[in-house]
């Protein structure tokens, strides 16, 4: 088989959360992909039995800490990475725990130093030629009003008063933007902006991740939202990982709705509260160890709404949405988002 053709062994970081899970699967059933080594701190999840079961296996599982710099060179050093013959990391970021973005060991989010490890190691690792690193659309700096519309080259938020939550965003594309452009390694940064899986699943958004439950904003402010179904987050990481493209892209799917309608959806609609109850009502939320349902709470998020310019995306690697996100009764008669083909 020809370099051209080879097929293309594959390292893809918690493999066994909910969107790590569904990139894998788009993994498995492309053609042009031979092996696909997941991480996880968990089980292995039972979706992959099949794959498991395969001789030989295509897939291959083990357990991580990628927040830990002895876990992460126990595993990179190891004879079962060195036999798969890594030659793309695909870097998807925790999400089915609370507090990734909140202060871990050393006050260092576990989301940032797992991003500092995960590049630090490919860079290391001689037969890994690409790296494609998931990121969040919330790291832009917002205007006031719904009329932003952002670019790849839109200025960050880099106001020392952030809220840590979109602080680990930042600080995870800051290191993984630092090596677009280097010779070692081809990186390709994906910006998302608020992820659904069918069920009301909601993820990587600062607001609405964590448990259901009231959210607070402030009177007056509905910033709009953009959507993305975790099927077109796979579907972007396959076109970025045949592209060999470098570069930040931002993807985003067909639907962009006032947040107090993903809240509605999900179960956790939006308490309107005077703007400067805000700060009040965060510091007794993590009085009270409810921080989380609270992060980012007074912060620009919460009043000034964005969609994406993703002409980039759609012209270097080829990446349009495939699905869209809507509303459907589920076996109990209650409506619940789905996603479905467009």
């Amino acid at each position: 088989m020809s370099a051209s053709t080879a097929l293309r062994n594959v390292l893809v970081t918690h493999g066994d959360e909910p969107i790590g899970r569904r990139v894998v699967k788009a993994l498995l059933h492309d053609p042009q992909v031979g092996k696909v080594f997941a991480l996880g701190e968990g089980a292995v999840p039972r979706a992959f039995d099949h794959f498991v079961a395969e001789s030989p296996p295509r897939f291959v599982y083990a357990r991580v800490d990628l927040a830990k710099h002895r876990s992460c060179v126990d595993f990179f050093h190891s004879g079962r990475f060195r036999e798969a013959e890594i030659d793309t990391v695909v870097h998807v970021p925790g999400h089915a725990a609370r507090g990734t973005g909140r202060p871990g060991i050393a006050g260092v989010p576990a989301r940032t130093a797992e991003a500092r490890l995960v590049l630090h190691h490919a860079l290391e690792t001689a037969s890994v030629k690409s790296l494609i690193a998931l990121g969040s659309a919330f790291v832009y700096r917002l205007a006031p009003g719904n009329a932003n519309r952002l670019s790849e080259a839109s200025e960050l938020n880099l106001d020392p008063g952030v809220p840590s939550e979109i602080r680990s965003w930042i600080d995870c594309d800051m290191i993984f933007h630092g090596e677009v452009g280097a010779d070692r390694l081809r990186v390709a940064l994906l910006r998302v902006p608020t992820v659904v899986t069918s069920g009301g699943y909601v993820y990587w958004n600062p607001i609405l991740s964590g448990p259901p439950g009231l959210r607070a904003r402030p009177i007056g402010f509905d910033p709009l939202c953009a959507l993305i179904s975790d099927k077109d987050v796979a579907k972007a990481t396959q076109a970025a990982l045949h592209s060999e493209r470098s570069g930040v892209f931002n993807v985003a799917g067909y639907e962009s709705v006032p947040l107090s309608v993903v809240g509605s959806w999900t179960g956790r609609p939006g308490l309107p509260v005077p703007g400067p109850a805000l700060g009040l009502l965060s510091a007794v939320a993590g009085w009270l160890g409810r921080g989380a349902s609270l992060s980012g709470v007074g912060g620009t998020e919460l009043r000034f709404g964005f969609t994406l310019d993703t002409r980039r995306a759609a012209r270097e690697l080829g990446f349009r949405p495939h699905y869209r996100v809507g509303l459907a009764r589920a076996g109990d008669g209650r409506l619940r988002l789905e996603t479905s083909p467009a």
